[in-house]
């Protein structure tokens, strides 16, 4: 087994519309749903956010719900209507999620670099990553992503079996490395036969 660094270059700003005015959407436990809307869907069929539901709602992850949030593209209140500004979705996110913070700062680097970053939960893995240009539906993830603290250890048996899910999900494996400066770098980790 061999790793391979991949290189961390300029980041390009994703193609995530911006609408004139923000999308509505509320927080419901771990999940956030937008009003039913134009910019809605056109938010899920441009760049693939959340999962577009038959009533023209889109449901969107807590990651996807931040990163929007923090971009402008989306307004967030709660059940009771009271607007949730980025500081206290992100608070809510982490008392929800431990992790949370490491796989925010993962998504959002991964996002501006214009690749579209999905959950990847059926697979045993944090997230899938489409090639540019790719949909989900159009073709299959690339990568699986496995975002870690550089504080963090993994035994060989944990690195094992990130390599094995992504192995049999015929996916290449990428551990995002996420620093104190909330940087990430990518190791792109391969088997080999000697």
């Amino acid at each position: 087994m061999t790793t391979k660094k991949k290189k961390t270059t300029k980041k390009q700003e994703t193609n995530t519309i911006k609408p004139k005015e923000p999308i509505k959407a509320v927080l419901s436990g771990e999940r956030v749903t937008t009003e039913n809307s134009d910019q809605s869907r056109e938010l899920y069929n441009q760049s693939r956010y959340g999962i577009l539901l038959n009533n023209g709602r889109v449901q969107l992850s807590l990651i996807e719900s931040a990163y929007l949030l923090e971009k402008g593209v989306l307004e967030t209140v709660s059940a009771s209507n009271r607007k949730i500004d980025f500081e206290k979705f992100i608070k809510k996110a982490i008392k929800l999620e431990p992790n949370f913070w490491t796989r925010y700062c993962v998504f959002k680097d991964i996002r501006n670099r214009g690749y579209i970053i999905k959950t990847a939960l059926k697979f045993g893995a944090d997230f899938r990553v489409y090639d540019r240009g790719v949909k989900p539906g159009e073709d299959h993830a690339k990568w699986i992503v496995y975002p870690v603290q550089e504080a963090s250890a993994l035994t060989w048996y944990e690195f094992s079996a990130k390599n094995r899910v992504a192995h049999s999900t015929k996916k290449k494996l990428l551990m995002a490395v996420l620093d104190a400066e909330n940087d990430v770098t990518y190791w792109e980790i391969k088997w080999t036969r000697p």
